[in-house]
């Protein structure tokens, strides 16, 4: 007798649970959620088949002004639905919204099964298929800071973008008394994000007034990945009850330090760590100089999947702590990639060179197609370890301090070509091309203060 084909367990406690809707979200090219609530009914016809998305998602800025440049969506094709799919493993449920079920979902072609090129969740779903072919687990975890401002955005709408306050005065990392004094706010981001199956192994205060550090527990790359970019909406989300604003902008004020998106990594057979290596003087297997060799030979060939926006730029100020060559060093938090060396469960790769602008999907896609381009090769580290603030670095080029610049090489980039498909290459970098040109057409208040009266 045939065995009835068990139902998938979220699905199941949807079932169980009564709700009579669903809140579904998918990943726009900036890392931002775009969802809806389902009908119940309605979600579990698009559990089966899918549901219709306007794919416009793919064809508009952080604003919702659409492009003109790009070939995949835009008014060319009316801006018709694409198909997404639901990721049932990512169910969970909203504490802060009377426990609603959640699903984040994909998009795929017509045919239900050709993951779409330009979807964020499914370009880092290709490293990590190519990654599978490699006989390796790449496992992550990611690092955040941002800023916290008492702020609404009726507020913030009526300053016109100038003077935001922050929750607390002055610079006080790792302060208790800091954190005391937006205690309710503390204590949700880490009971609701552990509720919404974000699990935070630690949170404070960092340099900067209103400033947090938050990181999120380790896991598979994809999870890791999903937990990330729920981390940010959540934490809007949440903020709002306390009357908190948080921004993840990379820099937001020219004399403090910028807001970073740390990415740690490690590979797997599924059992071990693979970049652990006893035998080794640094306990780093071969598999992981290699990996960190790929990431510094390829750092500035995905730079703009790790500094996304014009403001990204503005972060790569020399003595501010974000690094700006592309370095490493043993335990150096001034290197672009740390190494942890240590135990079998504790060695991995930090690489600290993103900001808290990024798109999870997007920066852990290009860190781990880096890596692997090294394991591929088989590439070896030709420089040694940096000491103390870049000693070693002095002729190692920096970073370019544009965006402009950037995705002029991300552009020409064989290997971002090779690991990401030229379809995705090409749409991010027109999305980049038409963020400069907002900029470009853009009067500041900089150019007014400096030139409207006195030139």
């Amino acid at each position: 007798m045939a065995t009835k084909n068990k139902e998938h367990p979220a699905l199941a406690a949807v079932r169980e649970s009564g709700a009579t809707k669903v809140k579904v979200a998918c990943s726009d090219i900036d890392g931002i959620l775009r969802g809806k609530y389902l009908h119940r009914d309605k979600f579990f016809g698009a559990v089966e088949g899918g549901f219709g998305f306007c794919d416009v998602v793919f064809g508009w800025d952080a604003h919702d002004v659409c492009y003109d440049n790009t070939q995949v969506t835009g008014w060319h094709h009316g801006f018709p639905d694409a198909l997404a799919r639901l990721d049932l493993d990512t169910g969970r449920h909203v504490p802060w919204d009377h426990g609603v079920p959640f699903f984040l979902g994909e998009f795929v072609q017509a045919d239900g099964r050709t993951p779409f090129e330009v979807c964020p969740r499914q370009t880092l779903k290709r490293v990590l298929k190519r990654a599978e072919k490699l006989g390796v687990l790449p496992m992550a975890g990611m690092e955040f800071e941002w800023f916290n401002f008492a702020e609404t955005p009726q507020s913030w709408a009526a300053k016109k973008g100038v003077g935001p306050e922050p929750i607390t005065p002055g610079m006080f990392g790792y302060s208790l008394l800091r954190m005391g004094d937006q205690r309710e706010f503390f204590n949700a981001l880490m009971d609701d994000m552990l509720a919404f199956g974000v699990p935070i192994e630690g949170l404070h205060t960092e340099t900067g007034p209103g400033v947090y550090e938050v990181a999120i527990q380790f896991s598979e790359a994809l999870e890791a990945a999903d937990r990330a970019i729920l981390f940010k909406t959540g934490a809007k989300e949440i903020g709002k009850r306390f009357g908190v604003m948080p921004s993840f902008m990379a820099k937001w004020n020219q004399h403090l330090p910028g807001c970073s998106g740390h990415i740690h990594q490690s590979l797997s057979d599924g059992k071990t760590n693979l970049f652990y290596d006893a035998k080794s003087k640094r306990s780093m297997s071969k598999l992981f100089e290699s990996y960190l060799a790929g990431q510094v030979a390829c750092l500035m060939e995905f730079a703009p999947m790790f500094w996304p926006t014009i403001n990204s730029y503005k972060r790569l100020v020399d003595g501010f702590w974000a690094p700006v060559k592309p370095t490493w060093g043993l335990d150096n938090r001034t290197a672009s990639f740390r190494v942890i060396a240590g135990s079998p469960k504790a060695t991995r790769l930090e690489t600290r060179c993103p900001g808290a602008d990024v798109n999870p999907y997007l920066a852990m896609a290009a860190v781990i197609a880096a890596g692997l381009h090294g394991v591929e090769k088989g590439l070896k580290l030709t420089a040694p370890p940096i000491t103390g603030t870049n000693q070693g670095a002095e002729d190692i080029p920096r970073a370019p301090r544009s965006l402009l610049r950037s995705n002029h090489t991300f552009k020409e980039s064989k290997i971002a070509r090779d690991w990401l498909g030229d379809t995705f290459v090409d749409h991010f970098a027109a999305t980049r091309d038409w963020e400069v040109r907002q900029w470009q057409d853009a009067v500041t208040d900089w150019e007014l203060k400096r030139y409207f009266e006195i030139i």
